[in-house]
């Protein structure tokens, strides 16, 4: 062997580690910053009615052992070792397992679906299943559209619930670390906590326009202060107050606290849960880091940093019963006066570090929902142009100020803050086990019993919790309840509108022939420029269009019919994002354009998308002629180039396109060829010379100069604007929810123009009545 390839293969080894032990630093300041802040109300809110801390210690050996053990097998085992392998392309969170369950299941609820798009590189299933593979779960799903529907519900509760907890962490995250000025002032510091949490809230939610990224280099220093804070703390405690304390590892504590405490003990458990406050994040922050980066993380420092804590807490309690309030079971009790401030500022920090997370992580599954249809449209503002993900929606931003600052008002105690989490975090992890064991069978092509084994198994740890935090209902628990609610039946109702319309779209499409038939004999012009007409159709004519050219018989020299799509992947490659076609012959100069966007893509501003547009125009021209010779005047409408890939390859669309309900229409099938494109720079102002086409006067090239003729003319947006009404006869809860509900979410959210950033001047809407 050569020396020298070993030595550059063990120096590539020591840079790899070299970066992933960096993404682990770095994952400590924002994956770990809710988790981390847990010590701070865990015990105050497990003591906090339910169970009394006696002079037999019982209570706190037993939620010590509950404590170690819920972190153990719920965000070490289940997250850590089995959850985060469950990933989509690096991307992890609710909608990652719901695109990979839709991915290798026919149960997407995505109306335009479209073979074409399964030969995405980000869509390919990386271990491809064997030819004859069909698990009887699969073919259950996929035959039940109950199923889907009841699928998508599940994720939307899951989304609703993390909406929730983006509203109740930072209260509770907050207050929690003010709180510590009770035992520091001596008095009036009743009137000192909660406006001080309401400022600290009020600044966190103004401060969030400026992006994470301005301030993310801070984040990990301080949750790593913040560890080693607790850890030292914790180790004091335990050598000073009781030794022994380590004793309470063990499940027979946790038997013992249930035996002896019975109902009450169960209802704490409810507060015990608070421990794992923050066990999401590693799973849905994984896109920015790596899976063994938060692993090792997790593994070497955080875990054990947090059993110490909770050590060091418990066995400062064990020795000290005198008062057995509220007041004297908290955090700052256990810490030593002469470094409380101290620490109380770190807290704090460490409170708003954590919070930051969660509220960034509702940003994001807001957009992700939006962008699969189940929420209304909302501004998406990119804080970074280098950090991919990184968003900021004014609209979402400042509702949640709103509804932080009316909890921490509101409840201004940490057991019903505590309680309220507390069912938002556990019903969002039993959504999580539901959707792996699915993975389980379906990605990884395991067992159906090795799937059943692990949903019982962490089920029912989930389950015991979520019963405990359901019991609380009117102790705070009500509010993540009434939250979720009212999500959902946003969520539905925009979802369900939106399919039907797309359907009412598919059954009013115009024919090619109608289109061809425009012509000077009818009295219909062909202005210069460039007209983009959008439309969810993936084929025929939309009828916005054939409204716009009935009310001004003309339209653009150069017609585009542009369908902005979102596929159930995380990220679709720049260079298989547009899928370009021609709608008639050639000589008509129409074309069809459909965009393709994951769930976590960046959308570009209009002036780079246009670009961006045109020039794959130009190429499909390049490559057609090139491709074709003369045979491309044969082209009629349907066949399609994926403009970008390098390698030609044949395939055809589904023979029908799967709707938001049980009605299909058959289309033709429609070869989609993929070709070599050619290497030009993307501008605006694209150049001509002779090796643009096999000729030097042929049509590739009149076609590009009509293209070049057209762009400089300009563009002009044709977007539906639409009336909705519910069909006469329907029923009284359609009526409400179409004339009343969907129409007062239309007309209070962004319009499309907005969504898709179209400037105002080059806007033309067109009315469209859509009776559903």
């Amino acid at each position: 062997m050569d020396p020298e390839i070993g030595k550059c293969s063990m120096s590539r080894k020591k840079d790899s580690w070299k970066a992933t032990l960096l993404l682990a630093y770095q994952s400590l300041g924002v994956v770990y910053g809710d988790l981390s802040i847990s010590p701070l109300y865990v015990y105050k809110s497990t003591f906090a009615d339910d169970i009394t801390h006696s002079e037999s210690n019982k209570e706190i050996y037993g939620v010590l052992s509950f404590v170690f053990w819920t972190l153990t097998l719920i965000p070490l085992f289940k997250y850590v070792f089995i959850v985060l392998r469950a990933d989509d392309n690096g991307q992890g969170g609710t909608f990652a397992l719901y695109s990979l369950i839709c991915r290798h299941a026919k149960v997407s609820l995505l109306p335009n679906r479209q073979a074409a798009d399964e030969e995405l590189s980000t869509y390919r299933h990386e271990c491809p299943p064997e030819a004859n593979y069909k698990s009887r779960i699969k073919v259950l799903l996929e035959k039940h559209k109950n199923l889907h529907i009841a699928l998508l519900i599940v994720v939307m509760l899951g989304t609703c619930m993390v909406i929730g907890d983006g509203v109740l962490t930072p209260a509770i995250s907050v207050y929690s670390a003010v709180s510590g000025l009770q035992l520091s002032m001596s008095e009036h510091h009743e009137y000192v906590v909660v406006p001080i949490t309401c400022f600290a809230i009020l600044c966190l939610f103004v401060l969030q326009h400026y992006g994470t990224h301005r301030v993310g280099f801070l984040f990990a220093p301080i949750v790593l202060t913040w560890l080693l804070c607790i850890s030292a703390l914790g180790i004091c405690n335990i050598i000073q107050w009781n030794p022994h304390i380590y004793k309470a590892l063990s499940p027979y504590y946790m038997f013992k606290f249930l035996k002896e405490t019975r109902k009450a003990g169960w209802m704490s458990l409810g507060g015990v849960l608070l421990c794992m406050t923050g066990s999401e994040a590693m799973f849905a922050d994984l896109g920015h880091f790596s899976y063994t980066s938060i692993q090792i993380a997790f593994t070497s420092f955080v875990y054990p940093a947090l059993i110490l804590g909770y050590m060091g807490q418990a066995a400062y309690l064990s020795r000290h019963h005198k008062n057995d309030t509220s007041y004297h079971i908290g955090f700052y009790v256990s810490v030593p006066e002469c470094v409380r401030w101290p620490v109380l500022v770190i807290a704090i920090l460490v409170s708003i570090v954590g919070s930051q997370a969660i509220i960034s992580g509702t940003f994001s599954i807001i957009n992700q929902s939006q962008c699969l249809g189940c929420f209304p449209r909302v501004k998406v503002v990119h804080t970074s142009n280098k950090i991919n993900g990184q968003i900021y929606i004014p609209e979402i931003n400042w509702m949640l100020m709103v509804l932080c600052v009316a909890v921490a008002v509101g409840f201004r105690d940490t057991k019903h803050m505590g309680n309220a989490s507390g069912l938002a975090v556990i019903t969002v992890m039993l959504v999580t086990t539901c959707l792996t064991s699915l993975v389980i069978i379906l990605r990884w092509h395991k067992s159906p019993l090795l799937a059943l084994c692990f949903l019982f198994f962490f089920g029912s740890i989930e389950a015991l919790y979520f019963s405990a935090s359901l019991i609380k209902f009117l102790d705070g628990a009500w509010l993540p309840i009434l939250l979720a609610l009212f999500l959902m039946i946003v969520m539905f109702i925009w979802h369900y509108a939106t399919i039907r319309k797309y359907e009412f779209d598919l059954h009013n499409k115009v024919s090619l022939d109608w289109l061809l038939a425009l012509g000077n004999s009818l009295g219909i012009a062909r202005v210069p420029g460039i007209g983009l007409v959008y439309s969810d159709l993936v084929s025929g004519v939309p009828a916005n269009f054939s409204h716009f050219v009935t009310n001004l018989p003309a339209f653009h020299h150069i017609l585009v019919f542009v369908c902005i799509k979102y596929i159930p992947v995380p990220f679709v490659p720049p260079a298989e994002r547009y899928l370009v076609g021609r709608v008639g012959p050639p000589d008509h100069r129409s074309y069809r354009c459909i965009v393709r966007y994951g769930y976590r893509d960046v959308h570009q501003d209009m002036d780079s998308f246009e670009s961006e547009l045109i020039m794959s125009l130009a190429e499909f021209i390049r490559s057609e002629a090139s491709y074709h010779g003369n045979q491309h005047s044969n082209v009629v409408d349907g066949q399609l180039t994926v403009i970008g890939s390098p390698l030609p390859r044949d395939y055809e669309f589904e023979g029908s396109i799967q709707q938001g309900s049980s009605s299909t229409q058959s289309v033709s099938e429609r070869n989609v060829k993929e070709l070599e494109p050619v290497d030009k720079v993307k501008k605006v102002r694209f150049h001509m010379d002779d090796t643009d086409c096999s000729k030097k006067d042929g049509p590739g090239r009149k076609e590009l100069e009509e293209l070049l003729t057209a762009r400089e003319a300009g563009t002009a947006f044709i977007l539906g604007h639409s009336h909705v009404h519910a069909k006469p006869g329907s029923s009284i809860m359609k009526k409400i929810a179409i004339n009343f509900g969907y129409n007062f979410l239309k007309r209070n959210c962004r319009g499309p123009d907005v969504a898709l950033r179209v400037p105002p001047a080059s806007l033309l809407e067109v009315g469209m009545v859509y009776v559903l």
